[in-house]
């Protein structure tokens, strides 16, 4: 089925910002040619030219030049800042960028758990934590039988189950959830609990803020920040992966050296648990706020059949999509706008910098904003199915420096989603998210 991206060309875009700077009108053109470097160590009168190019980095596609100067007007106290930001410009913007062959990758198979103490009978594998926004990534064990308090998150969350199963008795959040789940919890959610399944229960899960648990009596017993989880990879000897391109760009820390303990989803064939759904009941009530993935049609577009889209949520609020990639073929060369995190599920993916053998189930990505791909490929021939939360629009082109090919952001993926006939609904939580209609179903 056809999937109809609309082009969308930052040219057009930038004369709205660049036209009107100190209440004076500069008439623009399209020039093609790589923009001027930002150095604000230069005198104060800047072409606007140079106002626009610090928005795009260098390579990407000509860009909005102007004819007039414009002063700029910045205070002499602010030039020591502004010296130290143009130093650091091109650690920041480097759209060439040449990781040192980690890839901003994790082997989660390769982490140990780590008990929380603030819930007793819950483990993580730590995996990213932000000294920005507090934003936290990890994997999370709950044991067979094991019981959480009740919890509130005061940031929102979302999660994918690897393996195993696990209940929320009450509250808004109430159901059972089981491998192929996704869900999102929004932001000042109380969950009444959490109960494993016998065999317990494994989930990836992006935290954006902390967890507040709380005692009998309802008051907070402790909390579950970045912070924790940055202070408990330091103890284990565990590196994060690095946030952003200029952090990429360091010395790769020694990797963890401890002993290992392997998802239980490494053990065996994943890719079914996306494909399709067996004996799921279609009369029992439906439980809106989860969704069942193995239910969501796999979209294909004229433009790229070997790749699959399972669109998960989409935010009109903030840009940002949740999918579901099947990917067994050659993406063309494209820059990440905004951050993306990624883990395999099945199969095997090759990127650049990476390991011959590509990087296989478990393995989580963090690719910081600005991130490039020249390729991104299936390696072997089992089908390389992965999660994606994509945090920005992703921008493709025939190579560095050449024209922008096609962006897709938010409003491509819920025109992919309606065309495809499965549209998107709005969340229960009234969060201003989409989710995909493919909710659990089961008994009261």
């Amino acid at each position: 089925m056809s999937s109809a991206n609309k082009v969308i060309n930052w040219s057009g875009c930038l004369p709205h910002f660049v036209s009107n700077v100190k209440g004076k009108s500069s008439r623009l053109k399209i020039i093609n040619r790589s923009p001027p470097s930002f150095n604000l160590s230069q005198t104060m009168s800047h072409r606007v030219a140079v106002l626009a190019s610090h928005f795009v980095p260098k390579g990407l596609a000509p860009l909005v030049c102007a004819e007039t100067e414009t002063s700029i007007g910045f205070s002499d106290r602010q030039a020591p800042l502004m010296a130290h930001q143009s130093a650091v410009d091109n650690s920041t913007h480097n759209p060439e960028w040449n990781p040192n062959g980690d890839e901003a990758a994790i082997d989660t198979n390769q982490l140990p758990w780590i008990p929380l103490d603030t819930a007793p009978g819950m483990f993580m594998k730590p995996m990213r934590a932000s000294d920005e926004t507090g934003y936290f990534s990890i994997v999370l064990k709950v044991a067979g039988g094991a019981s959480q308090p009740d919890h509130i998150y005061l940031g929102a969350m979302d999660f994918f189950v690897l393996s195993g199963k696990m209940t929320c008795p009450s509250g808004p959040l109430a159901g059972d959830v089981c491998v192929g789940t996704w869900g999102y919890v929004p932001a000042n959610a109380r969950v009444g609990g959490l109960i494993a399944g016998d065999e317990g229960c494994e989930y990836v899960a992006n935290f954006f803020g902390p967890v507040a648990f709380l005692n009998a009596t309802g008051k907070v017993r402790g909390l579950l920040t970045s912070m924790d989880v940055k202070a408990a990879a330091r103890e284990a000897g565990i590196p994060l992966i690095p946030n952003t391109l200029a952090d990429a760009m360091r010395p790769r820390p020694a990797p963890y050296a401890g002993e290992s303990e392997p998802l239980e989803m490494s053990k065996g064939s994943n890719a079914a648990l996306v494909i399709k759904a067996e004996g799921v009941a279609t009369t029992a009530p439906v439980k809106p706020h989860y969704v069942d993935t193995r239910q969501v049609p796999w979209i294909v577009s004229e433009e790229m059949p070997d790749v699959g889209l399972k669109i998960l949520r989409v935010s009109a609020e903030t840009g940002e999509t949740s999918r579901l990639v099947r990917h067994n073929g050659t993406a063309p060369p494209h820059y990440h706008l905004g951050a993306s995190d990624f883990m395999v599920i099945s199969g095997r993916i090759g990127v650049r910098a990476g390991p011959p053998e590509g990087y296989g189930p478990g393995v989580w990505f963090w690719e910081p904003a600005g991130a490039r791909h020249e390729a991104t490929s299936r390696i072997g021939t089992d089908d390389l199915i992965y999660t994606a939360n994509v945090y920005g629009p992703i921008q493709f082109d025939e190579g560095v420096g050449t024209p922008i090919a096609m962006v897709l952001s938010w409003m491509q993926y819920m025109q992919q989603a309606e065309e495809a006939k499965a549209p998107l609904v709005r969340s229960t939580f009234g969060d201003g998210g989409m989710v995909a209609w493919a909710p659990l179903v089961g008994a009261e």
